[in-house]
């Protein structure tokens, strides 16, 4: 983890609170929606070109951990996470719909940074990794319109204009750049290794500029935030307790069991918050939902990676 994946957190923050500055000079605020969109598309194509795409087939080498890695990612999690939204969102459309696209987009990035850490299987959760991504693609407009369909603020139309443009065309891009840069070792090897902090940068100067945008509504509406802090600690407590189970059951290895819990429990922010800002302009509460996300999730992940550590068997080398 490099220095700026060290202070994600910190970063992404920042960026909030200078977009909200700059707001309140003359002629920003007014502007600053525009830039939304190219600087999301630019973070996520560079995103993409840092994937391992073509290890899509290797993902089902272990056919047991994959089929509990994706019953959890895909069948399960929705389940809980439109249960807590109901729960404790359901007067809040704005947050419920941030809360439910948080937590329906497994973590394609950092979640492999504290595998490692957690001594899990880092070969294993890579391999899952372009197969979270592709079917999380996919599947977000169906959670949406199925678990938020009714707050009236999904727009079919308008979803997948937004998913396409911001979504597919930088993965389709990405693609064809790995396409014909594919013999090229200097790209492979050392570009990519190189770009990796771009994309924050890149998804910080749109989260600036989107709060410098709505600023004015966001600070109308900060007391709603403390609404989120239970639903979200919950999430990854049930969560870690289900893939211990699942693991256990399984009788998987520990680094296996490891890789489950943290592939299971990070959530993909920055893609979920590209869709949000694409898609729901004129609601910046759901993008704020999408920014308050990592700030807790980043230290629940780090607490829970020691945990992990503690449960591990002391025989296991």
């Amino acid at each position: 983890m490099n220095v700026v994946e060290k202070l994600y957190t910190v970063i992404i923050l920042s960026a909030a609170v200078i977009g909200i500055g700059l707001g309140r000079i003359d002629g920003i605020e007014a502007n600053a929606e525009h830039f939304i969109v190219p600087l999301l598309m630019l973070m996520l194509y560079l995103t993409f070109l840092q994937i391992p795409l073509q290890q899509v087939k290797q993902a089902f080498g272990n056919t047991r951990f994959a089929s509990a890695s994706l019953l959890i990612n895909f069948l399960w999690t929705p389940l809980l996470a439109w249960f807590l939204a109901s729960l404790f969102l359901g007067d809040q459309p704005a947050l419920y719909i941030g809360f439910i696209m948080l937590m329906v987009t497994p973590c394609t990035d950092w979640y492999l940074v504290f595998t490692g850490i957690a001594k899990g299987n880092v070969v294993l959760s890579t391999a899952i990794l372009p197969v979270n991504l592709l079917l999380q693609i996919v599947l977000l407009p169906v959670y949406l319109l199925l678990f938020s369909g009714t707050t009236g603020k999904v727009e079919l139309t308008f979803l997948m204009e937004s998913i396409f443009i911001v979504l597919l065309l930088p993965l389709l891009l990405a693609i064809a750049t790995k396409k014909l840069f594919r013999n090229s070792t200097w790209l492979n090897e050392n570009l990519t290794a190189k770009l990796s902090a771009l994309p924050l940068i890149f998804l910080s100067l749109a989260i600036a500029a989107m709060f410098a945008s709505q600023g004015t509504l966001l600070l109308g509406n900060l007391e709603l935030l403390g609404q989120l802090l239970v639903p979200i600690l919950l999430f990854f407590i049930v969560n870690f307790i289900v893939s211990q189970i699942t693991g256990r059951l399984l009788n998987f290895s520990y680094p296996d069991q490891a890789s489950l819990s943290l592939t299971t429990l990070a959530r993909n922010s920055p893609i979920a918050l590209a869709i949000a800002m694409a898609a729901f302009p004129d609601q910046p509460l759901i993008a704020l939902t999408l920014v308050i996300g990592p700030l807790l999730e980043l230290p629940v992940l780090a607490v829970l990676t020691q945990l992990l550590l503690v449960l591990r068997k002391p025989s296991v080398p």
